[in-house]
């Protein structure tokens, strides 16, 4: 038996699930739907998501809308006759027209009901979590509160950062879209807690300043942030190769306390972090102890 599927998603993580249900003998992806196409970088250079890049490689019939209830959307979704629907960070709310025409299976990166929303990924680093996963659900009207199908978990080593678990819950996701999909009518939807559900905004640049308050705190954000927005002091100064080296005793904010090779050891209210790397605003990045050496600094001063 081939599965019809009807799959809508936009970034990388869509396109691995989507590469994932092309490859598969036993799914039939006929129809993609993804968010038109966006200026990127300074430039503001026209780019396609990912998940257009791929599906028009394999030459699937692709629909952008602005918006789902655009006229033709609904007729063209129910003319696919889709077993399912499969959703990756979409980044649109189906409507209930939608929803009926189909089971909808959302790929969602957290524990339900834990993280739901924009950035769960993120969220997770941010506050430490020793664990996360992938979950599949059921959609419905709200906003990642259907009904939970399976789980997959993954246990996050304490340095591991934003891309390499992003890449992680990524492959991940392939496996239980796969599992998911062909272990549907033996699967028992179970509701989610609401008791238990925590809800995860999108990231804003302004997130990424840093106050050295507290070491673990700012070592997350770091872990957090990569790629963008990154973590920055006040000035604009980026702040790259961070390595947490005390979680507990207390300093001066921003005192140098050492150096190590080419990066210096600064001081948090609470713990301290090792600096590999510093970027004033505008400028090219350099080691933090060739900045240091440039402004005069040594052990004992302030670096901002």
């Amino acid at each position: 038996m081939k599965y019809n599927i009807v799959y809508m998603g936009t970034p990388h993580y869509a396109r691995e699930i989507l590469d994932t249900l092309i490859d598969a003998d036993d799914m039939n992806v006929n129809l993609v739907l993804t968010q038109p196409d966006r200026p990127v970088g300074r430039k503001k250079v026209l780019t396609p998501p990912s998940v257009k890049v791929l599906a028009t490689e394999h030459n699937i019939s692709l629909l952008q809308p602005n918006r789902l209830s655009e006229e033709g959307i609904e007729d063209t979704i129910k003319d696919a006759n889709p077993d399912f629907i499969v959703v990756a960070a979409f980044g649109q709310i189906l409507p209930k027209s939608i929803l009926d025409i189909a089971p909808c299976i959302n790929l969602h990166a957290s524990i339900l009901p834990q993280y739901r929303g924009a950035s769960p990924v993120q969220q997770s680093l941010l506050n430490g979590d020793k664990q996360t996963g992938v979950t599949s659900m059921m959609m419905e009207e709200g906003l990642d509160t259907g009904d939970i199908l399976e789980k997959k978990l993954f246990t996050i080593p304490s340095y591991m950062r934003l891309n390499a678990l992003m890449q992680q819950l990524t492959e991940d996701a392939c496996i239980l879209t796969l599992s998911t999909i062909r272990n549907f009518k033996n699967i028992v939807p179970k509701i989610q807690n609401e008791s238990e559900a925590t809800l995860c905004k999108k990231i804003k640049k302004s997130h990424g300043e840093v106050s050295f308050d507290n070491a673990v705190d700012m070592y997350n954000k770091y872990r957090a942030f990569e790629g963008w927005p990154g973590i920055f002091v006040s000035n604009g100064t980026k702040l790259d190769g961070v390595t947490l080296v005390d979680k507990n005793r207390e300093h001066k904010p921003f005192e140098i306390l050492s150096f190590v090779d080419d990066s210096v050891i600064l001081g948090c209210e609470i713990g301290a972090l090792q600096i590999a790397t510093l970027q004033p605003a505008s400028k090219k990045a350099m080691s933090a102890k060739a900045y240091c050496v440039g402004r005069g600094l040594k052990i004992g001063d302030f670096i901002f």
